[in-house]
């Protein structure tokens, strides 16, 4: 009995990933084989216009908007996880309610995160529709996933290494930044490159922050990224083939920024229990 309950286990297992995988894989094969063939050096033309749909100034946008908000958010999410796992003493209350606070930042819907933008960077501080207003916005969405991927990645360095670091006569700071930190380098750069991927396909907090308008746009100025911009031509109805295009180059792009996060968390196995 227990044997048979263990076989329907395993089939239901297998098959809900099975399922998974093959609509996945017929979004992706659509995608592809939708837009691929409709790629043309028209759409990669420096600016855009109603003939030729270039998707060029959204690229650049999408990878201005990516490096300002990790640079905003990588550095006080690192530096947050290295205080929480190095500093703060074991079962202090402060990380617990940092903890409790982070979970719940990753749960809310990126909606939220678009009307938050909308009411404080766009209106309360005068910023417009920006690419400011979106990196910020992105930046506070992305910052709970790169304090629990980091955090993760310190707390999977074993403590024998800090000893060893300690006993050599070395101190706390030396200790963290040159024992402890370059073996969890890996897996800290694998939650930015997940955070990155998240940036790249973010359409609805950047349509109430940074805009829609298809330019290459400076910092404070509208522009649409990749997935914004799909979003417009697919409404306006007119260019749907160049929206398929524009998805398929999207696709690659999102599709390997995980590959690599899987291949840097592979190299990041360094065993050992964990700090806490």
């Amino acid at each position: 009995m227990r044997r048979a309950e263990s076989l329907l286990l395993r089939i239901a297992v297998y098959g809900a990933v099975g399922l998974t995988l093959a609509v996945l894989g017929l979004l992706m094969l659509e995608i592809l084989r939708q837009g691929l063939p409709r790629l043309s050096w028209d759409l990669f033309a420096w600016s855009y216009s109603s003939e030729n749909q270039s998707m060029l100034p959204a690229l650049v946008n999408t990878l201005t908007m990516t490096v300002l908000a990790l640079a905003m958010a990588v550095p006080v999410g690192v530096l947050s996880a290295v205080y929480m796992v190095e500093y703060a003493h074991r079962g202090n209350r402060f990380v617990r309610v940092i903890r409790a606070f982070t979970e719940t930042l990753a749960a809310i819907p990126s909606v939220v995160y678009g009307l938050f933008g909308l009411l404080l960077f766009v209106g309360r501080l005068h910023w417009g529709y920006s690419l400011l207003s979106g990196a910020l916005t992105l930046a506070i969405m992305i910052l709970p996933v790169i304090m629990r991927t980091s955090e993760e990645a310190l707390q999977a360095v074993p403590d024998a290494w800090r000893e060893g670091g300690f006993g050599l006569g070395a101190g706390k700071l030396r200790t963290v930044f040159r024992i402890v930190l370059p073996p969890a380098l890996p897996g800290i750069f694998s939650g930015i490159l997940l955070s990155a991927g998240r940036i790249i396909g973010e359409t609805t907090a950047l349509i109430y922050t940074a805009g829609t308008v298809a330019q290459i746009a400076g910092l404070r100025q509208s522009g649409r990224t990749l997935s914004v911009h799909i979003f417009a031509l697919w409404n306006e109805g007119l260019a749907q083939g160049e929206a398929y295009a524009t998805a398929a180059v999207l696709l690659v792009l999102t599709l390997g920024l995980p590959a690599l996060s899987a291949r840097l968390s592979r190299r990041s196995g360094h065993g050992g229990g964990k700090r806490r």
